[in-house]
């Protein structure tokens, strides 16, 4: 069975975002571009909340057309046009979206359908309130955080409303000479 994995950067007090959604304060340079440019190019489907998914249709289908474009907007373009997406919204309609599938109902029962599908980890591109609604029921399988070296003191958490302990288990980490760092953990089941 296919494992979602959550792909996120926090601060390390825990926030995502800052109060009014901010990310400024995320550091990705060319040696995090190259690390999670390789890891996402092996998985073949991406979840998104709607926000999320809004923002990333209005930059990535064209990024690789841009003549300022760098090597990772090249990259992860392509990618991004041939990924599988999905994406929890109750107010996109899914008319006339290439590659894309949209879950507005019955979360639980179709995510567990698209994780009996064929195909590689379904990852989990930020999106702080469709995180909370698959860790409140279960979905999630792991954890792939990039801890940026900042505490912002409020914002929005990474983790909120959490029923139930969820036991983690260390798969690995890595600091990156930006000071910031992976940390790659899978819930045990």
């Amino acid at each position: 069975m296919r494992k979602i994995i959550s792909f996120m950067h926090m601060s390390l007090d825990g926030f995502v975002a800052g109060p009014a959604g901010e990310m400024d304060w995320i550091k990705v340079d060319e040696e995090i571009f190259d690390y999670v440019g390789k890891r996402i190019s092996e998985g073949d489907t991406a979840l998104y909340g709607r926000v999320t998914y809004q923002m990333m249709e209005s930059y990535w289908p064209t990024a690789a057309d841009k003549p300022t474009a760098i090597r990772h907007d090249i990259e992860h373009s392509k990618w991004y046009s041939n990924v599988q997406k999905v994406v929890l919204s109750k107010t996109i309609k899914d008319e006339n979206l290439t590659n894309t599938r949209i879950i507005s109902d019955n979360i639980s029962d179709r995510i567990n359908e698209i994780k009996q599908e064929e195909g590689t980890d379904i990852l989990l591109f930020g999106s702080p309130t469709a995180t909370h609604t698959l860790i409140q029921l279960n979905l999630i399988d792991g954890y792939w955080l990039f801890v940026n070296p900042i505490i912002l003191g409020r914002g929005i958490p990474l983790f909120a409303d959490i029923k139930d302990k969820i036991k983690l288990t260390l798969l690995n980490s890595r600091q990156f000479t930006s000071g910031v760092t992976e940390l790659n953990y899978i819930a045990e089941r």
